[in-house]
């Protein structure tokens, strides 16, 4: 998620306009003639990214002085009819930097959401990944309904500004009734603009342009980084393309097996065991804990500033206020990575002293808002490809059915979470199956990387992901650490593991641990 956080990529209306040229690739839909797979890509320097796209400045050049290039791929708006009409795909890519009998091809990376921008992503952490760039054009794409690819848009900025302030764990009748029907807004606002596009958003649709992708950009295989939601999506087109898998790596990995509410409650779990591992470090440091005198003493503060937010907020960035939603946002994205730790102690010992500023700009972060108050659409997306898979469909009694077991997992984050379950109640559109069937028999080797401190997606999917690969595919490597994801925590033992597999074809032992 971003910044002072880079966004790695967790509800309202962006009515955002974006200029549609082929460059840009806004994805109207258009009418195509001839065979998609036959296209020839346009590649040029890339333009700044859009609002849609979290804005921003075009990419720096890269090390070698050469520049990052962007194109549009069309593709069916709906693959049941894939001579109908074309959306465009938003591409970008970094040339590789070795020599031309070195080049293995093409390295496609999704980093998480669903709704992230991999235009957006890849040159912001494309330092992290320079040593691949030695064999392989370093490739990503915003998916349909993200970005530039015919985005899904809602509601507007300032629809925004009030959604993301609202009371997400309602105590009385009347605030279960605001959440509802601003949900129910929300929704609504997202059938009024973009209802053609709802029903072609699924990870089903997404795994099918990586297909069209692999051939257009002349690839024998497609050799893949998939990162949280994108090991997902890797595990889904595994499972529709298994003989053209090529040397593939899944890093901060989704639970394949679970429905929305287990994925939910897991996620209850891994945020609990970050903020006890953060407040176990807090406390443990040479000059003290500004934030608690113990692990028990830093959490009961925490609970305590968030039951105060919810009937007294305090000023957060003029001219909104800090609410407990807000706070509680805040606070989870700072969870992301231990890099971020030091980011939430200042923003509590400011809450504490009645600023709400840093935690503000945390939850914004999360959010998708920059400094200038205008949304990516990144949460219109996420909603959008969330309530297209999942079959799911949550009552105003499942959650309260529900809510011991989440407080349970987690007496700060568990309400939260399963209030979040009811976002899907009026989609326009019906949610595809329970959880993605990822099974490859015959598909090559896949790494599948858990890290034990995973907030968002907690280390025993790693585990379920290798398994409903399947014998021979999923391979499972630990590493003990914190934060969202392992190969970008700079550990050299993950590092060394994913480019002996992504340069050399070096497969580790099935069971590696790294710390």
């Amino acid at each position: 998620m971003p910044k002072p956080p880079r966004p790695r990529a967790a509800a309202l209306t962006t009515t955002v306009l974006l200029l549609c040229t082929p460059l840009a690739g806004c994805g109207g839909d258009t009418e195509e003639d001839g065979d998609l797979t036959a296209q020839r890509l346009g590649w040029k320097d890339c333009p700044a990214p859009s609002t849609a796209q979290g804005a921003g400045e075009a990419p720096s050049p890269l090390p070698d002085g050469g520049t990052w290039q962007c194109a549009t791929l069309r593709a069916p708006l709906d693959w049941d009819e894939p001579d109908g009409r074309t959306i465009g795909i938003a591409l970008i890519r970094a040339r590789s930097s070795g020599a031309g009998n070195e080049r293995i091809g093409s390295l496609v990376f999704n980093f998480g959401g669903p709704g992230g921008s991999g235009v957006t992503a890849l040159p912001s952490f494309a330092e992290d990944y320079e040593n691949l760039r030695a064999r392989y054009d370093l490739v990503s794409f915003d998916p349909r309904g993200v970005g530039r690819s015919a985005p899904v848009r809602c509601q507007d900025d300032a629809a925004l500004d009030t959604y993301f302030q609202q009371d997400t764990t309602p105590d009385s009748t009347a605030e279960q009734k605001r959440l509802l029907d601003a949900t129910k807004a929300f929704n609504s606002a997202c059938e009024k603009n973009s209802g053609r596009t709802l029903p072609h958003v699924r990870t089903t649709d997404t795994a099918r342009d990586m297909e069209l992708m692999r051939q257009v950009l002349g690839d024998d295989e497609l050799h893949y980084f998939g990162i949280s939601y994108g090991t997902e999506l890797g595990g889904v087109y595994a499972h529709l393309f298994p003989g053209t898998v090529g040397r593939a790596v899944f890093d901060a990995v989704v639970d394949p097996t679970q429905t929305a509410e287990q994925g939910s409650l897991g996620q209850a779990e891994g945020f609990q065991l970050a903020l006890d591992n953060y407040a176990e470090d807090c406390v443990a440091q040479a000059d003290g804990c500004p934030v608690g005198d113990d692990v028990k003493d830093v959490e009961e503060r925490i609970a305590r500033l968030l039951r105060d937010l919810d009937s007294e907020p305090i000023p957060g960035t003029f001219p909104r206020e800090l609410t407990q939603t807000a706070a509680t946002g805040g606070i989870a994205q700072a969870l992301y990575s231990q890099d971020f730790w030091s980011y939430l102690t200042e923003g509590l010992e400011q809450a504490y002293d009645g600023d709400g500023s840093v935690l503000m700009l945390l939850s914004d972060s999360m959010n998708g808002r920059d400094e200038n108050g205008e949304y990516s659409n990144m949460t219109a997306a996420n909603t959008a490809v969330n309530c297209a898979d999942d079959s799911a469909r949550y009552s105003v009694a499942d959650v309260r059915s529900r809510l011991p077991r989440f407080r349970e997992a987690s007496p700060l984050f568990g309400e939260y979470l399963a209030w979040g379950m009811v976002g899907c109640t009026d989609w326009a559109v019906p949610g595809a199956a329970e959880h993605p069937d990822v099974s490859a028999p015959g598909a090559a080797p896949i790494l599948v990387i858990g890290n034990t401190g995973d907030p968002a997606t907690p280390y025993e999917g790693a585990r379920k992901m290798a398994s409903a690969l399947g014998e021979g595919v999923g391979v499972e490597l630990t590493y003990k650490g914190q934060g969202h994801g392992a190969y970008d925590s700079g550990n050299t033992c993950v590092q060394g593991a994913v480019n002996g597999y992504l340069l050399r074809d070096d497969v580790p032992a099935a069971g590696t641990v790294c710390s």
